[in-house]
């Protein structure tokens, strides 16, 4: 009886793998993570994981935030559906880019009513989040980008333990006391032997349209002070731009449709994260 049920596991196993279910097949699996909330993590997975698939990689993303998923918002995709197959697994929700390359997206959003509160204890939300990695067919994806929960208690720490990332990447605001709480998350990145690509200062200095000298509403530059400080990559600036939140709300991805200093930050950004992982490997 042992011998059998061990076979039947193997061969479950295999069928998974086979029909591209669980993340097992993704080659490279990112963590988007900050300190604290309000800094723009979702923002900036979001447009990685558009600037990726626009620089031709296959790119599943996961809006692993249950409690305030956003994901299809930035996407335009709130009306659309996962869909179920016959042997029990979820396809998630394809958003094609190019001829053979696109991003699949898996939200608990597109099982919610608009605007409805997930008011769920930790083992609920963690089931769910385990359904999403093991139950949908990211098939043979180059990257999972994942967006986690803000901070650095059970949620993230269970979620990297579970997807076992081949990287991090930690969003901060320039101001200090996001510095601060953004230390803890690099410290939570080194503890769980996670590789740190690197730190991304969002919302830092720009350049006013009218007079051309530089704005910093929240200052400029700690980010990149601070990855320097902890040893780890500084990975670029995104400056404050009206047009980010704008697009956001709109369902535009900035990085697809703006060539603004911003939206060539989150490519170059999405560059040096090809470069790091790809390179490793080669």
């Amino acid at each position: 009886m042992e011998e059998d049920r061990d076979e039947q596991q193997e061969r479950q196993a295999g069928e998974s793998q086979e029909k591209g279910a669980g993340i097992g097949s993704v080659k490279y699996r990112i963590m988007v993570m900050s300190g604290k909330g309000g800094v723009g993590k979702s923002t900036v997975a979001t447009n990685l994981a558009m600037a990726l698939a626009m620089l031709g990689r296959d790119v599943g993303l996961l809006d692993a935030d249950i409690t305030g998923p956003n994901i299809p918002k930035m996407l335009n995709i709130e009306d659309r559906m996962p869909t179920a197959t016959e042997e029990g697994y979820i396809d998630p929700v394809e958003i094609p880019i190019g001829c053979d390359h696109g991003i699949r997206v898996m939200s608990l959003a597109f099982f919610l009513e608009r605007g409805a509160p997930v008011i769920w204890r930790g083992p609920l939300k963690m089931r769910a989040i385990e359904q999403f990695i093991e139950e949908v067919r990211w098939g043979d994806a180059d990257y999972l980008v994942i967006d986690l929960p803000p901070g650095t208690s059970d949620e993230p720490l269970s979620i990297a333990q579970l997807v076992k990332p081949h990287g991090a990447l930690i969003v901060t605001t320039p101001q200090e006391v996001a510095i601060m709480d953004v230390r803890r998350a690099v410290k939570m990145a080194k503890i769980l032997g996670v590789p740190v690509l690197g730190v991304i200062e969002n919302m830092s200095a720009s350049v006013c349209p009218h007079c051309g000298k530089p704005l910093e509403m929240f200052g400029s530059g700690n980010g990149e002070k601070m990855a320097k400080e902890m040893g780890v990559p500084f990975l670029g600036s995104i400056p404050l731009e009206p047009e980010i939140a704008r697009s956001g709300d709109a369902g535009v991805p900035f990085v697809a449709g703006s060539n603004s200093p911003a939206a060539r930050a989150f490519e170059d950004i999405a560059k040096r994260v090809m470069e790091a992982l790809e390179g490793r490997t080669a």
